[in-house]
């Protein structure tokens, strides 16, 4: 089982011209233009409903709404508005589709178009606007242009599984860093990044580096490549090369117009943590993130693990009591089992759970050989005697975790996230280690919705890795909505 249904396979090879794409990103210039005007004008039009004809006793009610003077400003701010979310670049090419970025740039936008009129209305007395008109444009265009340009990037996104507003990349190095671009870009269909293939010099011309890409050729014919593939993009899998064959290729296009160069850290291990620059003197430095997610990212993950943990261990704590005194009449022992687990940055910590097992559970299994290196083998085991009648039960439905919401609000843990793994599995994970350790690991995630335990251990790895590299918030709900499905499915419940 693959983590494709997800992550769909979208790259395709492509040795004929491809068409200009210049059209369609007017288009969608165009179309953000008009999507914002529409948002703003509604924002200021339901403002002024609001705050001259609902009532409301928060707001001071003049005795004449002055209607004639607000949609005269309406129309004046409109395009001032617009020219002021263009300074903030949110229709240049390269951040468009930015998304959590994009939105915090939309916030800042009308942030300072509202101060702007603010200003005004201080540095003008006659120019006399009420605050709280002030105030709800402020909330609700930043909300409604939010809103609008997410319904337009989704838009997007399912063009671009047919084709649509994709961009033509060529990567120059076919080694393991250069696939392993290639294959982060294949996971990552709504990038708009159409690899058409590889240049080396050190690879036979034909080769297939990856499914379906090849080495098109040697790196001095990238002119030619470009031309005859409509490249606008081209990644360069820094490992690859030599310090002098960079410059050589900076020097050619470095400075092209048509075509934009992109260097990879070299360390393709570090793809999913992401990576900053900064500016030391004259020398620009890298800088590995040591977690997966940005500041924005990690707050809304937060607060959502929090809310949703809270408001789930309030509603089936009457269950969680029921299961709490079948466990204490099943079988002697402690309610809770405490699984020393790796959280963010490698620090452990007990994954708490209701306790399925037998306490001699290490006699049972020595009775059992067999079952013995199955274990080590896989971690899991089917038919596993040390499991108690209670604790097949509560395995079957995953009702043994509930208990990890704790963790949650502890901040050990989160909803949704990768594996949790002992110390002694980490090994397992390799070079991917350190990123399995960028995020927290969470009670569901991709690997619960796709089968569990019948997942082979090197495929867990693989679905552990493309959830961190394709992390979103709404990846997160759609993995929260589909894991109550997959758990009275019971497939890989063990």
């Amino acid at each position: 089982m693959t983590t494709r249904p997800l992550v769909q396979d979208w790259i395709s090879p492509r040795t004929t011209p491809m068409p200009s794409r210049r059209s369609e990103w007017r288009a969608l210039r165009l179309a953000l233009l008009l999507v914002d005007a529409t948002a703003i004008a509604a924002a200021f039009g339901l403002a002024y409903v609001v705050r001259f004809t609902a009532d409301l006793p928060l707001f001071y009610m003049p005795d004449k709404a002055p209607f004639e003077f607000y949609a005269s400003l309406v129309i004046l701010l409109i395009p001032v508005w617009l020219i002021i979310f263009g300074a903030h670049r949110l229709y240049d090419f390269h951040n468009l589709l930015g998304g959590l970025d994009e939105y915090i740039h939309v916030v800042q936008a009308t942030s300072m178009s509202m101060m702007a009129l603010i200003v005004l209305s201080f540095v003008e007395p006659t120019f006399v606007i009420a605050r709280g008109w002030l105030l709800l444009t402020w909330i609700f265009s930043t909300i409604g242009v939010i809103t609008c340009r997410f319904s337009v990037r989704r838009i997007v996104y399912a063009a671009r599984l047919r084709g649509r507003f994709v961009t033509p990349v060529l990567i120059i190095g076919a080694n393991e860093e250069g696939r392993a671009i290639a294959e982060h870009l294949r996971e990552s269909p709504t990038t708009g990044a159409r690899v058409v293939g590889f240049l080396d010099d050190r690879i036979d011309e034909g080769r297939e580096i990856a499914p379906g890409l090849r080495v098109l050729g040697p790196i001095d014919e990238a002119s030619g490549c470009i031309k005859r593939n409509g490249v606008s993009e081209v990644i360069i899998a820094a490992s690859a090369l030599t310090r002098a064959e960079l410059l050589d290729l900076y020097q050619v296009f470095g400075l092209r117009g048509d075509v934009t160069l992109r260097l990879s850290s070299g360390l393709f291990e570090l793809l999913t943590t992401g990576m900053r620059v900064k500016q030391v003197g004259s020398v620009a430095l890298l800088t590995t993130n040591r977690t997966r997610l940005s500041l924005p990212e990690r707050l809304i993950k937060k607060a959502t693990d929090l809310a949703i943990a809270t408001l789930t261990l309030i509603a089936l704590s009457p269950l969680m009591l029921g299961i709490a005194l079948l466990i204490k009449f099943d079988s002697p022992g402690p309610l809770l089992h405490r699984r020393r687990v790796l959280g963010t940055g490698g620090k452990s910590f007990n994954a708490l759970k209701f306790r399925s097992m037998v306490l001699n559970g290490n006699e049972v299994l020595a009775r059992h050989p067999e079952l013995a290196q199955q274990l080590a083998r896989d971690v899991k085991l089917k038919d596993d005697p040390r499991v108690t009648r209670v604790g097949q039960w509560l395995r079957r439905f995953s009702l043994d975790e509930l208990p990890q919401l704790f963790n949650v609000l502890l901040g050990q843990m989160s909803l949704v996230g990768p594996r949790m793994i002992t110390p002694g599995e980490a090994e397992r994970y390799g070079r991917w280690q350190m990123n399995l350790l960028t995020v927290k690991p969470g009670i569901t995630g991709l690997w619960q919705v796709s089968g569990r335990s019948d997942i082979p251990y090197p495929e867990r790895v693989q679905i552990d890795m493309s959830y961190i590299r394709n992390y979103s918030i709404w990846l997160d709900l759609m993995l929260l909505a589909r894991t109550i499905p997959a758990v009275f499915k019971k497939t890989g419940a063990y």
